[in-house]
């Protein structure tokens, strides 16, 4: 079963920055939509960005939207998600995923629903001071 650990989280204050990794388990091949989610305590899991396979296609919440950037480096199997200007509400459990059963492609776009991903890993803490 393909899982993914991820690292970089940890805490900062009002306005720092963070770079978030994400890498497979286990050897992983063929095309598919890569998106990072987050749960506050108290709170369902939203997603917060996505990136397609070939040339990256990217997408974003509303709430994080010109703060964090998501991007992947095929030849690592590896994705990434900076961000920057974080603030108390950003604090909560980010994960990443894989969607490796093509439910996620929307045809121009990964859909950050969690419900369309399948491979998950542990999370990453991200706490925000003010």
């Amino acid at each position: 079963q393909v899982r993914f650990v991820e690292s970089g989280g940890g805490s900062v204050q009002a306005g720092g920055s963070l770079n978030l990794s994400c890498t497979p388990s286990t050897y992983i091949s063929g095309t598919y939509c890569m998106g990072w989610f987050r749960q506050a305590p108290g709170k369902e899991r939203e997603g917060v960005a996505s990136i397609s396979s070939g040339t990256p296609i990217t997408f974003y919440s509303d709430a994080v939207k010109g703060r964090f950037t998501i991007s992947r480096d095929s030849a690592k199997k590896t994705v990434y998600l900076q961000m920057n200007n974080l603030n108390p509400d950003d604090t909560a459990m980010y994960y990443c995923a894989a969607d490796l059963f093509q439910r996620a492609y929307s045809g121009h776009y990964c859909r950050i629903g969690p419900l369309d991903y399948n491979a998950w890993g542990q999370g990453t803490q991200v706490t925000v001071s003010s």
